[in-house]
């Protein structure tokens, strides 16, 4: 809570009346889903993929869902590209990381969501939305933890923020040593 203080004189007595100011209320509510789309050097297919994906969440998906751009290290315009799209859509965030990695990007956006449940599009960004409610479907409804369709996955959040800090490699195999642990530790796992 912010507060806003003004001091007051009156003879001898010396005070201050503190007032509460209004606390700004959020202008997203907690999502059920957040997707992350992971990209290096690709400003035109993100430029396509996303306010197609944003479309299909808000028109078609039966769940409050986010979108998060993992900007990894572009040097083209593509962190550009995604702020636009993050102020003009609405329900889009963005992180940006130094390095070029798919693993970071996936660890760093699902340790940082809010979610009940985590998502990854594919890596060429030709995201096939149809798919996503039955990719969805077995972990919203506590079926699995884990559901696997193509090249997307999905997961529970605090699964995701339980295993990730086990799973070493934080490149293209990190998806792979998430799933791996995630078996070992006896997690239902759905194939879509």
């Amino acid at each position: 809570m912010s507060i806003n203080t003004r001091a007051t004189e009156t003879e001898d007595v010396h005070f201050r009346v503190i007032t509460p100011l209004p606390t700004p209320v959020p202008k997203l509510h907690r999502p059920a889903l957040d997707i992350v789309v992971p990209v290096h050097n690709q400003q035109e297919a993100l430029a396509r993929a996303v306010p197609r994906l944003r479309s299909f969440l808000r028109h078609a998906f039966p769940f409050s869902a986010r979108i998060t751009i993992a900007d990894c290290a572009s040097v083209d315009s593509t962190r550009d590209v995604a702020a636009a799209l993050a102020a003009e859509l609405g329900g889009v965030r963005l992180i940006h990381l130094i390095e070029e990695a798919r693993g970071r990007a996936l660890a760093a956006a699902w340790m940082t969501s809010d979610a009940r449940v985590v998502a990854s599009a594919g890596a060429d960004l030709d995201i096939d939305v149809s798919s996503l409610p039955q990719l969805i479907a077995p972990v919203m409804s506590g079926h699995s933890e884990i559901s696997i369709g193509g090249r997307c996955k999905a997961l529970r959040g605090d699964v995701a923020r339980r295993l990730i800090p086990t799973v070493l490699n934080r490149s293209w195999l990190f998806e792979t040593e998430l799933l791996l642990r995630a078996r070992h530790a006896g997690m239902r796992i759905h194939a879509a």
